[in-house]
């Protein structure tokens, strides 16, 4: 890639990677209690709030704009060094769940998998620690930003792959899926219909680029891990918890 244009993509990556104001994160789990029911396999879904997450939910039509890996920690510490993530412009890592804290995110728990199958998995993302994502696909997401083009919803994630001709590093479930795809894990079914260069329908086998984060929460292979409800939560008991402190307001205040 042309110098330029490579320090081009990396000053308007950073642009696009700074958090929007505004973001209301509607969750009440604390952090603890994310890390305490988080499995090594598991993928975590992020509501992320900056520039480039608005791109990717409008292309994807879904809340979700990023995922993360979930390899363990040995001490079940939130800022421990946790997750293995696809970072705009530091390519791919491990950060700690902690740098989520102010995010509405989503376990999604793959199922029947074998301890030795999962280690497949972590393995090969950690193998691919360091990597640097190509940035000429920044400039394909930006444009979304400027004008929101008018395409049927059913072709948007197309755009996400075949913007600049080259399968997107942009998105982060890409090295995600093709962990689970290295082991043969079904995520969404294998062919999908789409339309050619002279809008016929044709069948094609589904890469893994062709995934996004919002894939995750659609797959019947996955299933949705809830703190809450992990915990054992009643409704009853809540309500007469709930009860039991009116009673005492109504006591202290007489």
């Amino acid at each position: 890639m042309n110098p330029l244009f490579s320090a081009i993509g990396r000053g308007l990556a950073n642009y696009l990677s700074k958090p929007r104001p505004g973001y209301e994160r509607l969750s009440r789990t604390s952090l603890q209690e994310v890390m305490d029911v988080l499995q090594p396999g598991d993928i975590l879904l992020v509501d992320g709030n900056s520039r480039i997450s608005t791109a990717i939910k409008y292309l994807t039509q879904s809340t979700w704009s990023h995922a993360c890996l979930y390899v363990g920690a040995s001490k079940c510490d939130p800022d421990e060094p946790s997750l293995i993530e696809a970072d705009l412009t530091q390519g791919v890592i491990m950060v700690p769940l902690s740098k989520y804290e102010q995010y509405n995110v989503r376990i999604c728990r793959p199922v029947g998998i074998s301890d030795t199958t999962r280690d497949t998995i972590i393995n090969f993302a950690r193998e691919r620690l360091g990597h640097v994502y190509d940035l000429r696909n920044i400039f394909d997401l930006a444009r979304y930003l400027i004008q929101k083009p008018a395409v049927p919803n059913r072709l948007r994630r197309e755009l996400i792959t075949f913007g600049s001709g080259e399968p997107t590093r942009a998105i982060c479930s890409t090295l995600i899926a093709e962990a689970f795809l290295s082991v043969g894990y079904p995520i969404l079914p294998e062919f999908i219909r789409v339309e050619d260069r002279k809008g016929q329908q044709i069948t094609i086998q589904r890469h893994y680029t062709h995934y996004v984060p919002g894939d995750f929460d659609l797959s019947p292979n996955f299933r949705i891990v809830k703190p809450t409800l992990e915990r054992g939560f009643s409704f009853e008991k809540l309500r007469q918890s709930m009860a039991r402190d009116v009673e005492f307001d109504e006591v202290t205040q007489s």
